[in-house]
């Protein structure tokens, strides 16, 4: 088993509370889970499937408009449209 769990999955690990406590994405957690996707500088491509697969959850459950707004950037930013 390896030492340390690929960065793709430790955010996909990280992103659980935030469906578990109150079952909305705020603005303090996007910031969160992003600066753990790009601790190595970049989102590689299974990190940009996670990320994609959050946001897609939190949008589909509702999120306030600064919380979608931040998401909308972080998408152009990152090319995750």
């Amino acid at each position: 088993m390896p030492e340390r769990l690929p960065s793709h999955l430790q955010l996909a690990l990280a992103s659980v509370p935030v469906f578990t406590d109150d079952g909305r994405l705020d603005l303090a957690e996007v910031e969160r889970l992003l600066a753990l996707a790009l601790a190595d500088h970049r989102l590689g491509d299974d990190e940009k499937r996670v990320v994609r697969n959050i946001f897609a959850r939190a949008t589909a459950d509702g999120v306030d408009a600064d919380v979608q707004a931040r998401i909308d950037a972080i998408r152009e930013e990152q090319g995750l449209s």
